[in-house]
């Protein structure tokens, strides 16, 4: 084997999942076709659940100074974030160039073999391996391994070489995306609706600005190169009557609103993740944060499999987890669109939403939607309301080695905290001591407001979602050690 797991894919999902896989000790290769990053940002900034992983993982220092804003829209429609119950704001300004540069010098600071200038011509899916062929630098040759997984976008290679089916529906309109400078535009963070379709303004660091415009009529074509920036200009033109021609284009980009979702996330021992899995109206910039919380939810759960520190049924449970969260990413974005891209006809419905938003509970579900904050998972029975759902950060005292439950996480290990100083329980679990980091200690200062009183120990996956909790799971300590991380050694 050249490796235990191919990644195919070196954008934010593949650079994610093969820095969780180094740290489960995975032997991994990330193949990309590219010779080199684009500096292309399709991506722009970080959800508040991606600012919770990223932080899991150690890495928001990495970005340097984050603009965090609780300014937020669905549809068009603002929305307050801050009626969410979260550590972190979502960050607005970092360009994915920026989130790819990151990832990547964290995985070749873990040991991370990246190989650029390798495309996938095609891939056998095999009982005991996967068989890719590969047209690289050095000719064409043939990698195999135990597992692959694609993380290479809309027009996935893998996913169309291994034969997944990917229904949806088909782009209905071109829109365009262009960092420009030289301009002095009022901002439109959330986008300005007008009588011909809609535009976007948003300021970047370095002088740059982001426009995206969105012309109805403008009928979807498949493109070969991107479009001019006079194409751009001339329907700013048209919908503001604002003439942008004397901008200089840093990029320029062309997208559409097809909607799609494959209906396996895997397929034997190939495995999808991102865009590669989900393509979808990039209403709310979701979609890179959707396809890095992909990667983490895998990443972990490859690697214990790997390393035979888990079942390998632990793997269906991507699909079942992941699968669920990507149908309502396309559903929320295609109702965006309609509130953000139709006519005037839908002026009344927008009317109605901005009504309902002022309520807060409608205004906290949207917000939990559009940011992730909402997503939980199936861990088994029980009434503690934290199981399946993402541990909280909270601050700890008693334990010298870490300082709160999501520096714990900072190894990509599951995490037992003992709460009461319960050396009974700590028995029970030492069997996986190998696999799960035992802390004992108690909460310091004042808990996060989802922290249910009385909790007495917590076991979290490195995921960071809540797998058992006392008093209130169904399933015993050992159970559910059993079920996520394999029998005790």
């Amino acid at each position: 084997m050249d490796a235990e797991v191919i990644v195919v894919g070196a954008g934010p999902a593949g650079m994610m999942l093969a820095g969780e896989l180094r740290l489960a000790g995975v032997d991994v290769v990330v193949l990309e076709r590219l010779a080199e990053r684009t500096g292309e940002s399709r991506g722009l900034g970080f959800t508040a659940r991606t600012m919770e992983v990223f932080d899991q993982r150690g890495l928001l220092p990495r970005f340097g100074e984050i603009e965090v804003s609780n300014v937020g829209h669905f549809g068009g429609v603002p929305v307050d974030f801050a009626v969410l119950d979260g550590a972190h704001q979502a960050a607005k300004t970092v360009p994915q160039s920026q989130t790819e540069t990151v990832l990547e010098e964290w995985v070749t600071a873990l040991g991370g073999d990246i190989r650029r200038r390798h495309a996938v011509v095609s891939v056998k899916n095999l009982d005991d391996r996967v068989e890719v062929e590969v047209e690289g630098s050095e000719g064409a040759h043939t990698l195999t391994a135990p597992y692959l997984v694609g993380c290479d976008g809309g027009r996935s290679a893998v996913r169309k070489a291994a034969g997944f089916d990917f229904p949806g529906t088909a782009a209905t309109m071109e829109m365009y995306l262009a960092d420009v400078r030289g301009l002095d535009l009022e901002p439109r963070m959330i986008g300005e609706t007008l009588p011909g379709g809609m535009v976007m303004v948003g300021p970047l660091p370095g002088g740059i600005t982001r426009l995206i415009v969105c012309e109805r009529g403008t009928p979807a074509r498949r493109r070969t190169a991107p479009p001019e920036f006079d194409e751009v200009a001339a329907a700013w033109k048209r919908l503001t009557g604002d003439d942008i021609s004397h901008a200089e284009p840093v990029w320029v980009s062309a997208f559409g609103d097809a909607t799609r979702q494959v209906t396996e996330y895997r397929r034997g021992r190939v495995f999808l993740a991102g865009d590669s899995a989900h393509i979808h109206l990039p209403a709310g910039g979701q979609g890179m944060n959707t396809g890095i919380q992909d990667a983490v939810n895998l990443g972990w759960k490859l690697g214990a499999v790997v390393k035979g520190r888990a079942p390998a049924g632990l793997l269906d449970t991507y699909h079942e987890e992941r699968h669920p969260v990507g149908k309502r990413l396309l559903m929320n974005t295609q109702a965006q669109g309609l509130l953000f891209l139709s006519g005037p006809e839908v002026q009344p419905l927008r009317d109605v939403m901005r009504e309902l938003i002022g309520y807060d509970e409608v205004s906290k579900h949207l917000a939990a939607m559009v940011s992730g904050l909402e997503i939980h998972y199936d861990v088994g029975g029980g009434t503690h309301p934290l199981l399946g759902r993402r541990m909280p950060n909270l601050a700890l005292d008693g334990d010298a080695r870490i300082g709160g439950s999501t520096e714990a996480l900072r190894g990509g290990r599951g995490v037992l905290l003992d709460l009461a100083d319960n050396p009974a329980l700590r028995r029970r679990a030492a069997g996986w001591a190998d696999r799960v980091d035992i802390v004992t200690a108690k909460p310091r200062g004042a808990t996060p407001p989802s922290w249910p009183d009385g909790t007495a120990a917590v076991l979290v996956r490195p995921d960071g979602h809540v797998a058992w909790a006392a008093p209130g799971s169904h399933a015993d300590l050992p159970m559910a050690l059993r079920r996520w991380f394999g029998d005790p050694r």
